[in-house]
């Protein structure tokens, strides 16, 4: 049996529960593709990205209804061998690739660094909104999985001052007609990295051209690092303390929050509080 044959049917044979029915589920539950999507997926060379594209393309094999899928790769300025390094996984991997360049590193470059990988990742977001107005795709479909849902919701707790997590889609600001979906966002990292693992599988990590050390690994301290190993602490003493975080953002009780924003307007709960009251009363 071919390898890349091998991997599809480890997803849908020995992930079936970790992988492959909770892509589904999230695929069901969130509604993120419907008949007649055209889906541009991105891929970053990552595991994630890879991972995701195979489950798409299984989808399209033996799901419900038809839609379309690109398998689209951004190049930001990769060097030769992260380049090569792609092309030969999407081979390994079966998964017909279309590589685009962009000359985002060139102008990160000219930045200060602290604000280069907020730059970075503004400016790929925006090529990929046009490459997928290019293509005639409806939908944009990321690799983020279950791990970066809980650990945006505690970076954004612990450093940004409010409670707000990445959601499974969400429709474009600035380009109109196009959505934003994540399909793994109930497949859990450690589950990624087993299937990786499992199938003899190497992927680039970071690739950035200013931390060429990373491509392979990912050495680097950053806040959502921080995170991860808070989380991996806690997973010790309580282990459904990440199910825990994210139930808790579809099941908040607005009795007992101080405020809410919603479309930037702010609410307090004071607001009505004594109306409600004599409510109660009468």
């Amino acid at each position: 049996m071919e390898k890349y044959k091998e991997i599809e049917r480890s997803i849908i044979k020995k992930y079936r529960k970790e992988i492959w029915s909770r892509f589904v589920k999230a695929v069901i539950e969130y509604q993120l593709i419907e008949e007649g999507d055209n889906i541009m997926v991105c891929i970053s060379g990552g595991k994630d990205s890879f991972l995701l594209a195979k489950c798409i393309q299984e989808l399209q094999r033996h799901g419900k209804y038809h839609f379309d899928a690109h398998y689209v790769v951004m190049d930001p300025g990769y060097n030769e061998y992260n380049r090569d390094f792609i092309f030969d996984n999407a081979k390994i991997l079966d998964v017909p690739i279309e590589m685009f360049d962009s000359n985002i590193f060139d102008v990160v470059s000219e930045v200060d660094n602290k604000s280069a990988c907020y730059l970075c990742a503004k400016m790929r977001r925006g090529c990929l909104y046009n490459k997928a107005k290019e293509l005639g795709c409806n939908k944009i479909a990321l690799g983020h999985h279950f791990d970066d849902v809980i650990e945006t919701t505690l970076l954004s707790i612990l450093y940004g001052s409010e409670i707000k997590t990445m959601m499974p889609k969400l429709h474009s600001d600035n380009f109109e007609g196009l959505e934003l979906i994540r399909p793994l966002y109930l497949v859990k990292e450690s589950s990624i990295i087993s299937w990786r693992n499992t199938n003899d599988l190497t992927f680039i990590n970071c690739a950035c051209r200013f931390t060429e050390g990373c491509s392979l690994i990912n050495d680097g301290t950053s806040k959502r690092k921080e995170v991860k190993e808070l989380i991996k602490n806690l997973r010790k003493i309580n282990p459904n303390v990440d199910h825990n975080i994210f139930k808790s953002l579809d099941n908040v009780n607005l009795n007992c929050i101080l405020g809410t924003k919603k479309d930037g307007i702010y609410h307090s709960f004071l607001e009505g509080y004594d109306d409600r009251k004599k409510g109660i009363k009468n």
